[in-house]
């Protein structure tokens, strides 16, 4: 559980991405909107997990943490430091404390390096083992994860989806980090191959300390991971709470939407609950609503929803929610 101490502090993060035209000059002529002003805390040994429908912008908002993509503008500190601004050289540093599971397992690993190169490069490159005592540390992280020391020297086109995660995660220990983003890490495999993973990623977050920004769709994996969950709609936060105070008593009409379209294993529980419906698509991020992005589908919308943008406030104690009429207060 985290200690109360802030690792990640993330303020007003935006990112959008210019559309040009033109032949001999490009000029910009729109933005894509894909993270428009996030703001969260993330404490140390703790597990945030990010919610949202694909587009809202999750993925852009776990690359600007890292600065894999530069943010546009906004502050990312990881344990005091700033990062937004940072030379390459000063990141490589910070970088041994913030490491990243990518969403596809298949992708995320170079078909040409054998699994001991994949998970043993990032410890030749910082210089903390060569040789014969880099193949042991290699070893010891196959175990950690789950695999055999047989592995060593095998590519990952010889492994399944949940073996190549593992590889993946074992990569992202191989540093000793305090922060781990993981995108969508179970998202493209089986479910009993997801609850291997989740299971993984608990007993390793509890070895080594880690705190995690955990991305997914599954608000089942969320919950049961999660210390806390941000729900995020069209590159804004809307609703940011501790896991079952936001299960049982959702505020923004979006959560509301997202809880009820997960199934209850109950049949008759599942046909007798009310159900609320979105209608319409997700606007475009480069032509977002004005005032409260989500009110173009929110059944509760009014004319102040149209004109005002809802600011982030508590509506309970560490219960922020962004909406003019909130549920369940």
């Amino acid at each position: 559980m985290a200690n109360g101490d802030p690792l990640l502090e993330v303020t007003d993060l935006i990112k959008h991405f210019p559309i040009k035209s033109g032949v001999v000059i490009d000029r910009e002529v729109a933005r894509v909107r894909a993270v428009d002003g996030v703001s969260f805390t993330l404490r140390e040994g703790e597990t945030l997990g990010l919610v949202g429908e694909s587009g809202c912008g999750k993925s852009t908002l776990c690359r600007a943490i890292l600065q894999l993509t530069t943010p546009t503008s906004g502050s990312v500190r990881f344990a005091g430091q700033e990062l937004v601004g940072r030379s390459r050289r000063d990141l490589r540093a910070m970088r041994r404390q913030m490491q990243m599971i990518f969403q596809d397992p298949f992708a995320s690993l170079n078909p040409r390096k054998r699994v001991g190169q994949i998970i043993g490069d990032p410890l030749e490159l910082h210089g903390l083992a060569r040789g014969g005592e880099l193949k042991r540390r290699v070893q010891d992280l196959l175990d950690r994860v789950g695999l055999q020391a047989e592995h060593y020297n095998r590519f990952p086109h010889e492994f399944s989806g949940g073996q190549r995660q593992r590889i993946g995660i074992a990569r992202a220990l191989a540093l000793r980090p305090k922060l781990i983003v993981a995108d969508e890490p179970v998202s493209a495999l089986d479910v009993s191959v997801q609850a291997q993973i989740i299971n993984l990623l608990e007993d390793v977050q509890e070895e080594f300390g880690l705190s995690y920004l955990f991305v997914a769709h599954d608000l089942g994996v969320v919950r049961h991971v999660s210390d806390r969950i941000a729900v995020m709609y069209l590159g804004k936060i809307v609703e940011n709470s501790g896991a079952d105070e936001l299960y049982d008593k959702p505020i923004h009409p979006y959560t509301n939407a997202l809880l009820s379209a997960v199934p209850i294993p109950d049949p008759r529980q599942n046909a007798a609950r009310e159900r609320l419906v979105l209608e319409g698509d997700v606007p475009s991020p480069i032509d977002p609503p004005s005032g409260c992005r989500f009110h173009t589908r929110c059944p509760w919308s009014t004319d102040v929803c149209t004109s005002d943008e809802p600011p982030l406030l508590d509506h309970r104690p560490e219960h922020l929610a962004a909406c003019h009429h909130p549920r369940n207060v």
